[in-house]
């Protein structure tokens, strides 16, 4: 997509934090952090949401929560927990209309959106 803000940063016309890359992802960390640790993990294939997966493979989309298992561990969030976070849509806030998985972790999350 020409004008997506992830498909940009994953081809490197606008610079990103990377915390990590394969064949299918791309993990960084979010310009405005919810938690002490905040990292995207981006498929490299475009599509909207969750909701409109079908453009991925199985492994396209397993390989989206492996990186985020990956990057809670390389930054050292596996032993006291974290969370991993979708937003689908208008009403969840998605902001950019690409699937994308939130690593959040590093303190005591709230509970409210547990």
């Amino acid at each position: 997509m020409n004008d997506c803000l992830f498909c940009k940063i994953i081809a490197g016309q606008i610079p990103s934090n990377k915390v990590y890359e394969d064949e299918f992802t791309y993990a960084f960390h979010d310009i405005a952090p919810q938690a002490r640790v905040h990292v995207l993990v981006v498929s490299k294939k475009h599509t909207p949401d969750a909701a409109h997966n079908e453009d991925l493979t199985d492994q396209e989309l397993a390989a989206c929560i492996r990186t985020c298992a990956r990057v809670a561990d390389l930054l050292g969030l596996t032993e006291d927990g974290y969370r991993i976070v979708n937003n689908c849509g208008e009403n969840a806030c998605q902001s950019v209309k690409h699937i994308h998985f939130h690593v959040l972790g590093g303190e005591k999350l709230s509970e409210k959106m547990a």
